[in-house]
């Protein structure tokens, strides 16, 4: 049987399509719910489209109404793409080490609090780092800082602006984010994993017992 996801996010929801899209008829895993904060989030339409039940929070730090639409939706992992809440920490406790998230930079730099989004990416290019790139995470009771499972790199250039910088991390979370999930329906489990080898030499992962530090 299938490992089923529920996916939550706040907005537009790339993550979420390149994630529906990389999960075929035959894969191990498929997309059953979609959790948002926002009712206004694009992404939740894109769900709805393609027959995927979706849930919007009323009280995003109730923790009971989150277990609630998860149980209900039965799910067995948790993923976090694009997704700018605090996860309960009952949910934390219910499904501890089943839920991921992804962020656009290499953990443990440029998270934490407030870390999100052009922000990440802006204070990337003030820090004069040579590469940044995208983290998979599990996810606990603090922002950013649950056990890394696989990282991509991705180089800064020097003429690069949040925008542009954006537009090529995006992409490696497109990439970075299905390969997360495949792993963990594979294993049962979220566990730190590897992109393929044909891939580009800055899109390698690193798994937890190897972290890709940002310089």
């Amino acid at each position: 049987m299938p490992m089923r996801i529920a996916v939550c996010i706040s907005g537009r929801g790339s993550n979420l399509v390149a994630l529906v899209t990389a999960l075929g008829p035959d894969a191990p895993a498929r997309v059953v719910l979609v959790l948002s904060n926002r009712a206004s989030a694009p992404g939740l339409e894109y769900a709805r489209a393609r027959g995927i039940a979706t849930a919007v929070l009323v009280a995003p730090s109730d923790g009971a109404e989150w277990l609630g639409r998860l149980s209900e939706a039965k799910v067995d992992l948790i993923v976090l793409a694009g997704f700018l809440r605090l996860v309960p920490s009952a949910v934390i406790a219910h499904y501890r080490d089943r839920i991921i998230n992804i962020h656009p930079a290499l953990l443990p730099s440029f998270g934490g609090p407030g870390m999100y989004g052009h922000r990440v990416h802006e204070a990337v290019l003030a820090g004069g780092v040579q590469e940044t790139g995208a983290t998979v995470h599990l996810v606990d009771e603090e922002y950013d800082r649950g056990a890394t499972l696989g990282q991509i790199r991705v180089p800064v250039h020097g003429g690069d602006t949040p925008d542009t910088l954006a537009e090529r991390v995006l992409q490696a979370e497109h990439r970075l984010l299905p390969a997360a999930v495949l792993a963990a329906a594979r294993a049962g489990r979220p566990v730190p994993f590897a992109l393929d080898r044909s891939d580009p030499p800055e899109a390698q992962t690193s798994g937890k017992n190897s972290v890709c530090h940002a310089p």
